[in-house]
């Protein structure tokens, strides 16, 4: 690693770049972010590692879920509240469905830029710049709106302290205590048109649960406090490469570079060029890194960019993230798998069911189909059993919001129900009641193939 520096990335193509045209401010806001505090500390980044390499091996399982692109005006209590509560309850059902430790990762506190398919967006005979996240412009149609700003990259960075600070406190504070029934608000099962046996199944997992660890306290010498307490970790596509490099530094307690405005940043479909900037900046951090992997991917362009992210084959450093769809997971998936498998890497395959699922409505809003979604989970399950390597966590974009962005589902979510509530200022999310039927959904799919069924 001689040849690498936090900054090593300028000399590359770098896909999606930010054109910023006050240089001067940027320098000013890069600077700034050197000075600050970390966000994440190396030891949770470490520990991060330590379960994710148990995960390679099967013996846990990640939920990785939060919003598209997350936005400053909605770094609010409620907001935060509802998406760590949802994607506690989910980790619930999974838990008890997998029948293994469940590891919690957010799409927050740092999910502010957004890679775009195009660099402009046109509306009559207007074209500005795309919208590319908080972190970088904003989403109103305007010159000034669409203007790449660097004091973002302070904003974005004063937002993800802010709802990490607020994550840690809910944490710590016992909002995360399973075995309490009263922290878990089940009334818009009996609103939402969710069957009644739904309902029943949940309530039956949460007090089985809430008995085991009131069983295993009597056993030992812990409270339930103790034993139920919940880590949740951060994640973020690291896409703005002068975001990321400021916060990129070392520590005294161990050797290397660690990107502490994160615990598990990844690459995206877009920007894994093995060539390109972002893979140039990730090969060097000693944080757990995601790459996207889209359709288009050759099984050989795979098996490169895990020997050159990690090149010593470190246990629970690298994940493959696959976003196929579910019309061509069938056919691009399992060649990547078995290459993978050739080449005697060890990896955390992910499936992020969402991406590759998306279409547009004729009436204009982007959507996705939750059997869609399903599908592609439950087809990867049944690729990975076939090739005999593991399927170790599952990626979600969601919230635990009643919005109308997705279709389908138990609640039934029809296109006209679509402009209800569609908040999302890029991608479509799973709602709560929806994320909570995935959960399910899965969980069921996962317990009966432990049982052979």
């Amino acid at each position: 690693m001689n040849d690498w520096s936090p900054e090593s990335w300028k000399t590359k193509a770098h896909a999606q770049e930010v054109k910023y045209e006050d240089t001067a401010a940027l320098d000013a806001a890069v600077a700034r972010l050197r000075e600050l505090p970390p966000l994440v500390t190396s030891w949770e980044i470490e520990k991060l590692k330590g379960l994710l390499a148990d995960a390679q091996l099967g013996k846990r399982f990640l939920l990785q879920g939060g919003d598209c692109a997350e936005t400053v005006a909605d770094c609010r209590s409620s907001v935060i509240a509802s998406k760590l509560k949802i994607l506690l309850q989910m980790s619930l059902v999974l838990v008890h469905g997998a029948h293994k430790p469940v590891i919690r990762v957010g799409r927050f506190a740092g999910q502010y830029a957004k890679p775009r398919s195009k660099a402009t967006e046109t509306k009559g005979d207007v074209e500005l710049p795309s919208y590319f996240g908080d972190l970088v412009n904003r989403p109103e149609f305007t010159a000034q709106a669409r203007r790449a700003d660097p004091n973002l990259l302070l904003s974005g960075y004063q937002h993800a302290a802010l709802t990490l600070n607020f994550i840690r406190s809910l944490s710590a504070g016992g909002f995360a205590d399973v075995h309490h029934p009263e922290y878990w608000d089940l009334s818009f099962f009996k609103t939402a048109g969710v069957p009644e046996a739904l309902r029943e199944q949940y309530e039956q997992t949460a007090r089985r649960l809430a008995d085991a660890l009131r069983f295993m306290e009597a056993l030992g010498e812990r409270t339930v406090e103790d034993l139920t307490r919940v880590d949740f970790f951060t994640s973020h596509e690291g896409l703005n490469l002068p975001y990321e490099s400021a916060q990129t530094r070392t520590v005294p307690q161990w050797a290397g570079w660690y990107d502490l405005s994160t615990h598990f940043p990844w690459i995206g479909e877009r920007t894994r060029a093995l060539d390109g900037a972002h893979v140039e900046f990730f090969r060097g951090l000693k944080n757990p890194v995601g790459v996207k992997i889209g359709p288009q991917a050759s099984p050989d362009e795979v098996v490169r960019l895990v020997e050159t992210l990690n090149p010593t084959d470190e246990p629970g450093k690298m994940a493959l993230i696959t976003r196929m769809g579910s019309a061509r997971v069938g056919t691009a998936l399992p060649p990547i798998i078995e290459a993978v498998k050739r080449s005697g890497r060890r990896v955390l395959w992910i499936s992020d069911p969402m991406h590759g699922n998306t279409v547009q409505t004729s009436s204009g809003f982007k959507t996705r189909n939750f059997d869609h979604v399903l599908h592609e989970v439950e087809q990867t399950f049944e690729m990975h059993d076939a090739l005999g390597t593991n399927l170790g966590g599952v990626h979600f974009e969601l919230t635990g919001e009643d919005v109308t962005e997705c279709l389908g589902g138990a609640a039934g979510i029809t296109e006209k129900d679509l402009d209800r509530n569609y908040a999302s200022v890029c991608d479509p999310r799973l709602n709560y009641r929806q994320a909570l039927e995935m959960s399910f959904r899965i969980a069921r799919w996962m317990e009966r193939r432990k049982n052979g069924r």
